[in-house]
This record gives C-alpha cells, sequence and structure tokens, in this order.
C-alpha cells in the first residue's frame, strides 16, 4: 500500500474516532435543557475525564518516554506558562449594581444567571481546547496503526470512538446550556473531534522531518499540564458551587475511573511497541 493511500486510510478511521464526539454532542442536544444542579455534576465528570487525561496519559507517558525529571520540567513549564496567560484572561463578572433600592428581584435573577452562562460557556470553550490536544495524538496512534494492518487500525478507530462518546457529552453540555443553541454545542462538539484527522496529516507529513520524538513527548507533557490547571482553575471551582462539593467530588472521580478504563481499553488494543 502507498503512502498516500495509507494516510486516506488513516483519514477515514480517524473520522470514526474523531466524530463520535458528535454522537456525545446529540445526546445532550435531544435532551431537555439540564438544571444547574446536573450541569455541576456533568462538569465534575468532565474534570474528572480532563485530570485523568492529564496525569495518567500525558504526564505519565512523558515521564516514561523521556524521564521522570524531564517529563515533570514539560508538565510544570505547562503549568506555569497557563497559569500566566489566566492572569490575562478577564474572569466573568456581574455588572456592578445600581443604587437605585427598588431594583427588582427578576432583575438580580438575570445577572446571576448571565453570570452563570457566561463562567459555563468559559469552561465549555476550555473542554473543548482540552480534548482537541487530547485527541491530536490520538490520530497519531490510528496512522501508526493503519501502518501495522487495516484491523490493528480498525479496532484502534473503535476504541477511540467509544472513549470520544463521553468526550463529546462534556463540550456540548456547557455550551448548550450557556448559548440555548443546539447548533453551536453540536459544532463545537464535532470540531473538538477533527483534531484526530489533523494529527494524522501532521504524524504523515510533517512528524518525520521536523520533530523529535523527545521533543513531541515534551510537548504532550506540557499539554497535561495546562490541561491540569484549567481544570482545576475553571472547571472544578463550577462543579462545586453548581453540584456542591460532595457530589462534585463523587463525580470527579467517576470521570476519572471511565477514562481510565478507557485508556486500559485502548492501550490493550495497540500493538505494545506503540502503546498511547
Amino acid at each position: 500500500m502507498s503512502m498516500d493511500s495509507q494516510v486516506l486510510v488513516a483519514l477515514a478511521l480517524s473520522l470514526v474516532g474523531g466524530l463520535s464526539t458528535s454522537i456525545g454532542a446529540l445526546f445532550v442536544i435531544l435532551n431537555p435543557a439540564p438544571n444547574l444542579k446536573m450541569l455541576g455534576l456533568l462538569q465534575g465528570f468532565a474534570a474528572g475525564l480532563m485530570l485523568s487525561i492529564s496525569f495518567l496519559d500525558l504526564a505519565h507517558n512523558a515521564m516514561n518516554s523521556i524521564g521522570f525529571l524531564k517529563g515533570n520540567l514539560w508538565f510544570f513549564a505547562g503549568v506555569v506558562f497557563f497559569a500566566i496567560i489566566a492572569n490575562f484572561i478577564p474572569e466573568p463578572t456581574i455588572a456592578p449594581s445600581s443604587n437605585v433600592k427598588n431594583k427588582k428581584k427578576n432583575d438580580d435573577e438575570k445577572d446571576v444567571m448571565k453570570k452563570h452562562r457566561r463562567q459555563v460557556l468559559f469552561s465549555g470553550i476550555i473542554t473543548a481546547i482540552g480534548i482537541s490536544l487530547h485527541n491530536f495524538p490520538e490520530g497519531m496512534a490510528v496512522f501508526l496503526g493503519s501502518i501495522k494492518g487495516l484491523r490493528v487500525g480498525l479496532n484502534l478507530a473503535l476504541a477511540i470512538a467509544l472513549h470520544n462518546i463521553p468526550e463529546g457529552v462534556a463540550v456540548a453540555l456547557p455550551v448548550y446550556f450557556a448559548t440555548q443553541s443546539k447548533w453551536q454545542a453540536f459544532k463545537l462538539a464535532t470540531l473538538s473531534g477533527f483534531a484526530e484527522p489533523l494529527g494524522v496529516v501532521i504524524v504523515a507529513y510533517l512528524f518525520p522531518s521536523s520533530l523529535s520524538p523527545e521533543i513531541l513527548e515534551g510537548l504532550l507533557g506540557s499539554v497535561g499540564g495546562v490541561m491540569a490547571f484549567l481544570t482545576l482553575h475553571e472547571m472544578l471551582p463550577l462543579a462545586f458551587d453548581y453540584a456542591g462539593q460532595k457530589q462534585a467530588v463523587k463525580a470527579v472521580f467517576l470521570g476519572m475511573a471511565f477514562m481510565s478504563a478507557s485508556l486500559y481499553f485502548l492501550e490493550i488494543s495497540l500493538p505494545e511497541e506503540m502503546s498511547l
């Protein structure tokens, strides 16, 4: 099979995996808009997904590949980088209330809901970015798997597809709540899945000649640091606010357990020499 044919097969397989985020989005938009408590629980679940990806996948692989010290340095470089960036991101706030004493209670409630929607939308965008960065190396794995053989590539694409459905939910739900737009929720969740075919293109045409495996692993470790910071800084506070601390913590560990199981089944579907 020629290189171009291998790329086309890998692109098709990565689209199967990547577009399964759309299935997750459909689960969200075909149901009524969630209340704040349900949103908080699902934000906690999404935070668990993100933390598991960050610590147990990206950072773990970086430390195994380039050493404990270098892996940690790359990870915390990502944390520090985004901590600096976060200082320049304005926090969603309510406009100062006027001094008019007869302001209606409904106006206060609208302001509070507006703040909630802005916070949740920001959280949804963060989740979409984080999951896109996570999906990128999965596209690379699909390409490498399809080179091993169509069966390997297909098994891997199907495993990734199942693993990506809850990621689509994690992206679409906050966007749907914040915008009340089914199309915006579906679009953003679907776009986050397109990182996988992009990963195929990058590894097929750029990776062999321009990026060393050590640098790639280090960058993915930094992505893990960015995702960990975003989760702890933005997503967990929302989950605590909306669902309560005890319920949110349970949702976080449920999300971590789900993603860990998903990563395990993804790992055993790979040949030993090309684990994620």
